[in-house]
């Protein structure tokens, strides 16, 4: 079969092929601009999806936690007492 890249055909000749450095191809061009505005069209059309969770979830929290700092105190003790027995 003879040496790689040696299929068989006539060897061709004048063919001048021309390459960038991967240094050079700028690979970060534009990144910043793309990213900022990426992030508010992906933000937008998702919104909705995941903010009614997150805000259900964030009061849910809130009253979970004021509900316990309420029974660990001496009014909630109290009101709460006659039912542990």
């Amino acid at each position: 079969m003879g040496w790689w890249g040696s299929l068989g055909s006539q060897p061709q000749k004048g063919i001048t092929t021309y390459a960038l450095s991967s240094n050079q191809q700028r690979p970060l061009a534009g990144i910043l601009h793309s990213a900022v505005f990426n992030t508010y069209r992906r933000t937008k059309n998702q919104i909705f999806y995941w903010a009614p969770a997150m805000i259900i979830g964030y009061a849910a929290m809130e009253w979970a936690i004021h509900r316990n700092e309420y029974l660990n105190s001496k009014p909630g003790r109290a009101e709460f007492a006659e039912s542990e027995e």
